[in-house]
């Protein structure tokens, strides 16, 4: 059944980092025609009402509709442990997350995890994830059993790590890529569900297990490929350690065949000038995540640089290292990054990259990241005046950016006013 949605729709028809922030469309009195759980019209109000006159109309004031939020590097597993204090990242990984990985071998507690997360994401208008489950083939399951219930657009995939790991969260290179070829027939492409072959990073990964799951993405190049790369300086000086005749951390991966379209790697904070040359030339992606980088102590990210030189790049929470479910969070917290960096993000580029720019990060901005026709009906409307704070900020707004951007710095679940999944309102 065809519905008509009315408010300030946000939409983009380039991306603002090159285009500027003319590279958004803004109707302060649009519609979008949702139909089939696809977008099938987007304009003004007037227009698209004298174009459908029996099509129901949902009103939803001055409030903003944008295309759903993606988050393009989550743990899930980590849903419970999201905001443990003080350690950096070995020995975070060591007592908080391998500890309550091991917990998701159990189906049930699994199935909780997935649907508390869901859950969680949902309510801050987040339609789409990409995320690391563990190295159980349960969490796989109960991943995409809880995202299929929903109707989502989702990615996971098996962690696999065979060192450096506690006993019960270590595989080998023969069952990480037998479990993951298992995996992937039986979920990659099942209703929005996709599969991405997922090594944790390289200093849990032997050599053989890299090579085994570089072998398993030769055969299925149409799926992703996700891992960790530079996060923090003494995570390569471990690197280095482990494999001492790689050029660098990503010499890890690339002498595997994991540097390629498709590879999506979380972090990259201190790349070295051949690094960024290779990721740009095979067009690999990099994620953003900067609340975790701020909370484990990590590094400041250069967006303006990167973004300068040409590379893919979108937005993430990188729960539970990072520290909110939050998209808007997220953005606020990129936006400060940047003012350490001295490249203050425009409010439109913010909002691209938790958008359109971590949707093609994923190779999904053809379905999803974006209210265009054809696009899938995943919306997310937002009230800019969620709060008094907010409030009487956007009260002296001249434009809807200046109206925006203090929803993007305070705003929480409670500026969501409703969240489309498939055109379907949940």
């Amino acid at each position: 059944m065809a519905e008509l949605l009315t408010g300030q729709v946000l939409r983009f028809h380039a991306d603002p980092f090159t285009a500027g922030p003319e590279a958004a469309v803004i109707d302060t009195d649009g519609a979008v025609l949702i139909e089939g759980g696809l977008i099938r019209a987007v304009g003004p109000a007037v227009a698209l009402r004298a174009a459908h006159p029996q099509v129901p109309v949902t009103s939803h004031g001055r409030n903003l509709i944008s295309a759903g939020f993606v988050d393009a590097h989550v743990h899930y597993p980590q849903t419970a442990i999201i905001a443990s204090w003080g350690k950096r990242l070995i020995d975070w990984l060591n007592l908080y997350t391998f500890p309550e990985e091991m917990r998701l071998a159990d189906p049930a507690y699994a199935a909780t995890i997935a649907a508390r997360y869901f859950d969680l994401t949902l309510a801050h208008g987040t339609t789409t994830v990409c995320s690391y489950a563990t190295i159980h083939p349960t969490s796989v399951d109960a991943f995409f059993e809880a995202a299929q219930a929903r109707g989502l657009r989702a990615l996971t995939g098996k962690t696999c790590m065979d060192r450096n790991a506690p006993e019960g969260l270590r595989d080998t290179p023969q069952s990480a890529h037998d479990d993951s070829a298992r995996l992937l027939a039986k979920w990659h492409g099942v209703d929005r569900l996709s599969y991405v072959i997922t090594p944790r990073f390289s200093p849990t990964s032997s050599p053989e297990q890299l090579e085994a799951l570089g072998a398993l993405w030769a055969e299925n190049p149409g799926c992703l490929m996700q891992t960790h790369l530079s996060e923090q300086t003494d995570e390569i000086a471990w690197v280095k350690s482990l494999y001492p005749t790689a050029r660098d951390y990503l010499d890890t991966y690339e002498r595997f065949g994991l540097v390629g379209p498709g590879a999506v790697f979380g972090h990259a904070i201190w790349l070295e000038d051949r690094e960024k040359a290779l990721l740009r030339e095979r067009d690999c992606a990099l994620v953003h995540c900067p609340t975790s980088n701020t909370f484990i102590g990590s590094g400041l990210f250069d967006m303006g640089g990167l973004k300068a030189a040409g590379h893919r790049i979108g937005l993430a929470t990188d729960t539970g290292g990072g520290s909110s479910f939050s998209m808007l969070r997220t953005m606020a917290a990129a936006y400060e990054v940047g003012q350490l960096r001295g490249r203050a993000l425009h409010p439109a580029e913010l909002w691209w990259l938790a958008t359109q720019g971590a949707a093609q990060a994923l190779r999904l901005d053809d379905r999803i990241g974006n209210i265009a026709p054809g696009l899938e009906a995943d919306l997310v409307v937002i009230d800019l005046a969620s709060t008094p704070a907010i409030a009487q900020a956007t009260a002296r707004a001249e434009d809807l950016w200046q109206a925006a951007f203090p929803t993007i710095m305070m705003g929480d679940d409670r500026a969501v006013s409703a969240v489309y999944v498939g055109g379907r309102r949940i």
